[in-house]
């Protein structure tokens, strides 16, 4: 009669080890928590940052969930609503940035991850501390960055008073619908007036409805003038890089000659399609500027930990840097801060061909490099600016129209003025060179 109790003393040993195991197991799994990084590449174009992810994990030992989207503000803003937000998020707008700085969801760098805050990318910024008193310090990085101020075209293509050039338009873009056309008044009044006056527009010190900044909507008028007068108005649900059916590039449609994007764009030609400076292309330009405007991906931690910061150095490392580049198709590599460091992968060949190697000489050839405007701006100017191109583009030629869009627009920048939402001051910057430290 004593079989079956000892069976029964053994069945309960049996679970309760089991259930030591799965306590064990759920400690060891809290001791490498996931890391989750919120970043803006999806439908593929992630996933050359997620085996970087993954090579960094296998140095590390960590682990790292990326969740990508298209609307970056709404997301983040809902996840710090819900005290939930991510570990390291990804971001493209230093005025943003500084919101988040300002509000302290983005934390300030320790001093072995602020030396790669990189200008003009991630210029450091004072903040109000708990007794009032201003610290200065960076709360972001770069971990990749393109070159704007370029006009991509065909071979044949390269010439300004070419009669029978059209210009690609395309102005969609989700909840941030605007921005290519933001980016061409940014890039007027930067090759008209240079970039000392461009810095004092985009940090809130030039008036939007008179002077350079007006010139510059103008400028942009009298270039949407050579093309067909419905080419602006259709812009306004021209996707600005899906051609539909599984197509991207604009240039790979049949109704354009010249697209004025980022280098990023790149990824949608082939070799026939070559970048060069905006002043090559719009009549009137002075061509010794060599200036450019340039736009990143920058990392802010959310939620600070040894792990968080160590993610930071991984990623402006020229390892992982070189991980990317080899994970990327040649067409999809990034360009990072340095501007050299694009150029070779990880196993010391050349990286960079064609297009891609035009790019960084453009880069790293230029005098000054200046950071998007409107990324740089308060989020409700640059909101604001986004709404003012598509109204703009309803009827690019009407001065009155155009007159009241810059009185709003100005009326919105001293609003933010009075309510110090202002709190960038360097943008421009001489190219850095070289290949990172660490």
């Amino acid at each position: 009669m004593r079989a079956p109790y000892a069976l029964l003393r053994a069945a309960l040993a049996g679970v309760l080890l089991t259930g030591a195991a799965v306590v064990s197991a759920g400690c060891a799994a809290q001791e490498k928590p996931t890391l989750v990084v919120l970043g803006p590449w999806t439908d593929g174009e992630e996933k050359p940052f997620e085996a970087t992810l993954a090579k960094i994990g296998e140095r590390t030992g960590r682990h790292y969930a990326y969740e990508g989207t298209r609307s970056l503000r709404e997301t983040l803003v809902a996840q710090l609503r819900t005290d939930a937000p991510p570990d390291v998020a990804i971001l493209n707008g230093t005025g943003e940035l500084a919101e988040y700085a300002l509000d302290g969801d983005a934390r300030p760098l320790p001093p072995e991850v602020e030396v790669k805050a990189i200008g003009p990318w991630a210029p450091r910024i004072a903040v109000p501390d708990i007794d009032g008193d201003m610290d200065v310090h960076a709360y972001w990085v770069p971990v990749r960055v393109d070159l704007k101020s370029i006009v991509w075209s065909k071979a044949g293509e390269a010439d300004a008073d070419d009669g029978e050039a059209v210009w690609c338009l395309g102005m969609a873009s989700g909840a941030t619908s605007g921005w290519p056309g933001t980016d061409w008044i940014e890039d007027l009044l930067l090759q008209r007036h240079g970039y000392e006056t461009y810095e004092r527009w985009a940090t809130g010190k030039q008036p939007w409805d008179r002077g350079p900044v007006k010139q510059a909507w103008q400028e942009w008028a009298a270039v949407l003038a050579t093309d067909d007068r419905s080419n602006a108005l259709d812009s306004l649900t021209t996707d600005f890089e899906s051609l539909g059916s599984n197509r991207y590039g604009l240039l790979n449609g049949k109704d354009c000659t010249r697209e004025h994007q980022g280098s990023f764009i790149r990824r949608h030609y082939g070799l026939d399609v070559t970048p060069a400076p905006t002043s090559d292309f719009v009549a009137g330009l002075p061509a010794d500027q060599n200036v450019f405007e340039v736009s990143g991906d920058m990392a802010a931690v959310f939620k600070p930990s040894d792990a968080a910061w160590e993610l930071l150095l991984e990623l402006t490392s020229p390892r992982a840097q070189a991980d990317w580049v080899e994970a990327a198709a040649p067409a999809e590599r990034p360009n990072f801060p340095s501007g050299a460091a694009g150029i070779t992968g990880a196993t010391g060949t050349s990286a960079a061909t064609g297009p891609s190697a035009a790019v960084l000489r453009m880069f790293n050839g230029a005098d000054q490099i200046c950071f998007d405007a409107s990324d740089a701006m308060p989020s409700t100017l640059r909101g604001a600016f986004q709404r003012a191109v598509l109204e703009f583009l309803e009827k690019p030629q009407d001065a009155a129209a155009l007159d009241d869009l810059l009185g709003q627009l100005e009326a919105e920048r001293m609003l933010q003025r009075r309510a110090g939402a202002f709190v960038l001051d360097d943008l421009c910057e001489k190219p850095s060179g070289g290949a990172p430290s660490g």
